[in-house]
C-alpha cells in the first residue's frame, strides 16, 4: 500500500466510476480494478460496494476516504510547493502602486530590482484606485487602507501616518491653531482620496476618539496637488506624513496640533490568493518591504 493508491481509491470515490476514475489516473479500468482490490486485500477491508449500476463506499471505505483525501491534498500541496520554485526568475510582473510611494519610493526600488534579475521585467502602474487585480491581469497591487476583498492577501509593508501642516507665513497671517475647535474658522484644505473622513478630520487623544467638521476653499484627490496649495500659504492640510516630510525638515511646512494623534494607515502589498507565492513575487515584494523602510523616517 503506498499514497499513489490511496489516490486512486479518492479518485474512485469522487467520481463514482471506475471507468472515470481510470481515465482520469491514465490507466485501464482493469488494471485500476486490480489495484483497488489488492488496497483492500492488504487492509483486510472491503472498501467498495460495486454492483453494475452505481458505486458506494462501505464504512471502512468513508473511515478511509476522510484520511486518504487529506493525503491527496497534503501531496499535491507539496507538488505545488516545488513548482513554486521551479518557475524560474522569468517574465514580466504587472503592479499598481499609489501615486505619492510611487514618485517618493517604488520607482527607484523596482528599477533596482529589475537591474538586480534581468530576466524580470516590471510593468508599473502610477494610480489609487483599488483596481480589480483579477479581472486586469494584475500581479501586485501596493495599497493604503483595509482590504475589503477577502479573496486577496495583504503583507503589510508599513504604517503611514499621517500630519496636520500649514506653511509658517499661514500661520502669521492667520493666528494659531491650538485645538480643534478652532480649525472651524480656518481654511482648511480636503483631501478627497479616501473612503471617508476627507471633511471629518479625526485624531485620538489620551485614549479619546476626536473629530471636527472642516470647510475650505479647495479640494482635491491628489496629495501633491494640496502639498503645493499648503507651501504657497493658502490653508492648512491633513496628509500622509510621507508626502511633505522634506518640506518639514527643511521649515517650508509646519506641524501644528502635535498633542493630538493623527490617523495611522496601513500600507500593504496585496495580491490574489495563492497557496504558493511564485518566487520571483516574494522577492519582489521583500525588496518593496525594504525600500519602505530604508525610508521608514519619511512615514
Amino acid at each position: 500500500m503506498n499514497a499513489t493508491d490511496l489516490t486512486l481509491f479518492v479518485h474512485v470515490a469522487d467520481s463514482g466510476s471506475f471507468n472515470k476514475a481510470a481515465e482520469l489516473a491514465g490507466l485501464s479500468t482493469p488494471a485500476l480494478s486490480k489495484r483497488i482490490s489488492k488496497l483492500e486485500q492488504d487492509l483486510g477491508a472491503q472498501l467498495i460496494h460495486r454492483t453494475t449500476r452505481r458505486l458506494s463506499l462501505t464504512e471502512a471505505g468513508e473511515s478511509l476516504y476522510v484520511h486518504a483525501k487529506n493525503i491527496e491534498g497534503q501531496v499535491s500541496d507539496a507538488i505545488a510547493s516545488v513548482s513554486a520554485f521551479s518557475q524560474g526568475l522569468t517574465g514580466t510582473i504587472k503592479m499598481s502602486v499609489p501615486t505619492i510611494s510611487g514618485e517618493l519610493l517604488l520607482a527607484e526600488a523596482i528599477a533596482e530590482f529589475c537591474q538586480k534579475y534581468p530576466n524580470i521585467s516590471v510593468d508599473m502602474r502610477l494610480e489609487n484606485d483599488f483596481v480589480d487585480l483579477v479581472g486586469e491581469g494584475l500581479d501586485l497591487a501596493i495599497r493604503t487602507g483595509k482590504l475589503e476583498d477577502s479573496s486577496l492577501i495583504a503583507k503589510p509593508l508599513i504604517q503611514s501616518n499621517w500630519i496636520v501642516c500649514c506653511s509658517p507665513s499661514y500661520l502669521e497671517t492667520q493666528g494659531e491653531v491650538n485645538d480643534l475647535e478652532a480649525l472651524k474658522d480656518h481654511n482648511c484644505l480636503a483631501y478627497t482620496y479616501q473612503a471617508q473622513g476627507s471633511f471629518d478630520w479625526r485624531f485620538t487623544r489620551n485614549g479619546i476618539e476626536e473629530s471636527v467638521r472642516i470647510s475650505g476653499s479647495f479640494a482635491t484627490n491628489n496629495a501633491q496637488a494640496l502639498r503645493k496649495a499648503a507651501l504657497a500659504g493658502f490653508g492648512i492640510v491633513y496628509v500622509p506624513r510621507c508626502c511633505v516630510y522634506e518640506d518639514l525638515q527643511q521649515g517650508k511646512l509646519v506641524a501644528i496640533l502635535t498633542d493630538y494623534q493623527p490617523r495611522r494607515l496601513g500600507v500593504y502589498a496585496i495580491y490574489p490568493f495563492t497557496k504558493y507565492l511564485p518566487e520571483k513575487l516574494r522577492l519582489l515584494i521583500e525588496h518593496i518591504k525594504q525600500a519602505y523602510q530604508n525610508k521608514k523616517e519619511y512615514f
